[in-house]
């Protein structure tokens, strides 16, 4: 197991877990450095297989240990549904995926018990988000939405517009009907459209970001494991993120145009790899 003073890996099968990344460094202390990872040369995880998944979800969590992580955030709703098991039992130090803590703080936040769930169709088709609240809340009704067209229209910055809103009517416009007080956002691209999600479905629906419920969830295992660096001081790297390290298998110019889209600025240090060197 790896000292305090190793970095966090983040690993996401391409780019929409810059929003994950992003709710970590809101959420940890400045002297933590992120190393994170976009497998672009294979996007999208969720048209594979299971075994292919966690095939490729493995290669990546090889990468980053010899990176010499100290704990792993699998920013990818796909690799925590088909994938998290065999992680856990390869790395050897914590892992935490995006499911559980978006379900836990759905749970918390339902008063009716009906919680929506939107994702990809792999997501959605995975029924990993219905098993999990089942286990916390077995009588609650849960309502799921596979939304596709949400991915492209967040990595073309179409975040706020007519297109952006029309889509969101066609899938979620029945969503009230269904009775639904909660909505988890299941993907990590969708944290990005929040503004107009929130308008389709109305005020009273909370908004379960898994983002953000990620990076509570990753702290709070990094402070009861002991490897959460102390507050104060940048531990040798730039607060905000300005020593942190993105690795990618293709297309590193377009992670740099989209993830400067997600974060709201360039990215620092960012470097082409092949996983299996």
């Amino acid at each position: 197991m790896r000292g305090a003073g190793g970095p966090i890996g983040v690993f996401d099968s391409g780019i929409g877990g810059l929003t994950v990344y992003k709710a970590l460094r809101d959420a940890l202390p400045p002297a933590e450095r992120l190393v994170y990872l976009g497998d672009t040369a294979r996007v999208p995880y969720g048209t594979r297989s299971d075994a292919t998944v966690v095939r490729y979800a493995l290669e990546g969590g090889r990468f980053l240990a010899r990176r010499g992580i100290k704990a792993l955030v699998v920013a990818c709703n796909t690799m925590s549904a088909l994938a998290l098991d065999e992680l856990r039992a390869a790395m050897g130090r914590p892992v935490v995926g995006v499911i559980d803590p978006g379900v836990e703080a759905a749970c918390r936040a339902t008063k009716g018990g009906v919680i929506g769930v939107i994702g990809t169709a792999a997501t959605v088709k995975s029924g990993a988000y219905p098993r999990a609240i089942a286990r916390r809340r077995p009588e609650a009704r849960v309502v799921a939405r596979a939304c596709p067209l949400f991915v492209p229209l967040a990595e073309e910055g179409w975040v706020d517009n007519e297109v952006t809103r029309a889509t969101a009517r066609v899938y979620l416009g029945d969503m009230r009907g269904a009775g639904i007080d909660t909505l988890v956002l299941g993907c990590t691209h969708y944290p990005l459209l929040k503004t107009v999600i929130g308008e389709t479905v109305g005020p009273a629906v909370v908004l379960v970001d898994s983002a953000a419920a990620t990076a509570a969830a990753a702290r709070s295992l990094l402070a009861d494991s002991g490897l959460l660096a102390p507050d104060g001081g940048d531990g040798g790297t730039a607060p905000g993120g300005a020593g942190d390290h993105f690795f990618v298998t293709d297309s590193s110019e377009r992670f740099h145009e989209v993830g400067a889209r997600f974060l709201g600025r360039r990215l620092g240090r960012l470097e082409l790899v092949d996983l299996l060197e």
